[in-house]
């Protein structure tokens, strides 16, 4: 099985036992004659489990689990004693001992508590590593960009991360605010907690109210059992709710009540429940506008603009545009197998003319896009959407872009087996768009 077991025990007789005991089920065996030798082997070794003595010659076993624990956390610790007292017992327990056995009487328990304990061990390893996968994913190392504009984004969002400071995230659509909600919370000390997302304009009044708040069962029509709202889900970590702007007005009262007193109430409840939840918020309206016109509290405004970040759109970080296009390459390759590490001098140059008014969502899809498209190990123009193709240099003649389009749209096509939408959405034209192209060019389809 691989796993290292420690015995540290003054009386080589019994370490020798339990030595062979434990050898036979496939572990490795280490021995120690006292804490400090056992202290050493640690540091510079791999150990997943301890059997330990209570009483050694050079100090007390319960207090050891202590020193070893801060050290070690995930090292598990059993201790052997032939003089159980129930104080010991507790005590051992209260500084993280895995359990606490009698020698000889329960010899026989060792193995599967062994077991137990080196399961323990490998479970907490894995969600240890599973912990740094997700801080890698999430955290601010995954946003890329070396313009100065998201340099100065980042700096601001990793200053409030440590804190548990409300977060008011805006910017245009496509901007990445759900990425940097994310990072905050990985960097926060709530990491290891929930991070609820909710975008608050994909729900009716009604419903946007039971997915934040929850219900009681019989609250409304269809409500037949109790329901946990993703505010009670989130308790010791983060909520994000993405486009604030779009809450309802009345739903914007409750709100505030939450950001000012820590509790809410369910709906068709009548108790409130205390809640412990760091809000990060965003949007991609004019907040103080939507004041003006009686459509956002300003009283919430207030509570959710403690700290307030703008993340810049991709036309004035531009300089990231090939880094990030780049990145989006190496994934959508991964994905669907095919081995493109290049882009063409013409398509890094329509990449950077384009405005992306959808910002990196955009380039994302547009790549993509283009990763599906491309036969060869490059990029090249003609697999990006019509729209972007306008801006190549090599389309001076209606002759030229004509015949762009139209080999453009016959091998989109033949990509989709004839599926006109799905050819439509690839090459970023509406349904109606393509339907006209097609009776232009004389592009024979089958219905």
């Amino acid at each position: 099985m691989g796993s290292n077991i420690l015995i540290i025990d003054d009386e080589e007789q019994l370490r020798s036992l339990l030595r062979r005991i434990i050898s036979l089920e496939g572990f490795m065996v280490h021995e120690a004659g006292s804490l400090q030798a056992g202290l050493k082997f640690l540091e510079k070794n791999q150990v997943d489990v301890i059997l330990c003595d209570v009483k050694l010659p050079d100090g007390s076993g319960v207090d050891f689990v202590k020193e070893i624990k801060q050290k070690f956390p995930l090292v598990e610790i059993i201790l052997l004693t032939a003089y159980a007292t129930v104080h010991d017992g507790i005590q051992a327990m209260k500084n993280g001992a895995f359990d606490y056995l009698m020698k000889g009487d329960d010899n026989n328990k060792v193995v599967p508590l062994i077991y137990k304990a080196v399961e323990k061990v490998q479970l907490q390893k894995r969600i240890q590593q599973l912990e740094q996968q997700i801080g890698i994913k999430f955290g601010f190392e995954n946003i890329l960009g070396e313009s100065p504009a998201i340099k100065e984004t980042i700096a601001l969002a990793k200053r409030v991360a440590s804190t548990d400071t409300t977060v008011l995230l805006s910017g245009e659509t496509g901007t990445g605010k759900e990425v940097f909600a994310q990072a905050i919370h990985t960097a926060s000390t709530r990491f290891g907690k929930s991070f609820m997302a909710l975008n608050c304009s994909a729900f009716s009044k009604e419903l946007l109210e039971s997915e934040i708040f929850g219900h009681k069962s019989g609250a409304f029509t269809g409500a037949t059992k109790d329901k946990r709202g993703l505010i009670e889900e989130a308790n010791g970590g983060t909520l994000f709710l993405d486009e604030i702007g779009e809450m309802h007005i009345d739903l914007q009262s409750k709100m505030l009540r939450v950001l000012e007193t820590s509790e809410f109430i369910k709906v068709g409840d009548t108790k409130s429940t205390k809640i412990n939840v760091r809000f990060i918020a965003a949007t991609n309206r004019d907040l103080k506008e939507a004041i003006k016109q009686g459509k956002f509290r300003e009283d919430l405004f207030y509570r959710l603009n403690v700290f307030s970040i703008h993340l810049p759109p991709l036309r004035e970080r531009k300089e990231d545009i090939l880094p990030l296009a780049n990145n989006f390459l190496k994934i959508f390759s991964d994905r669907t197998n095919k081995r493109i590490t290049d882009m063409s001098k013409e398509f890094m140059h329509l990449l950077q003319k384009q405005e992306w008014k959808g910002n990196i969502r955009e380039l994302k899809n547009s790549i993509e896009r283009a990763v599906i498209l491309a036969d060869g190990p490059e990029l090249k123009s003609e697999h990006l959407p019509l729209d972007s193709q306008q801006y190549s240099s090599d389309s001076s003649s209606s002759f030229d872009l004509a015949s762009l389009e139209k080999s453009q749209i016959q091998k989109v096509l033949r990509f989709t087996k004839g599926n006109k939408t799905k050819a439509a959405e690839l090459l970023g034209i509406g349904l109606t768009t393509l339907y006209r192209k097609l009776e232009e060019y004389e592009i024979p389809t089958e219905e």
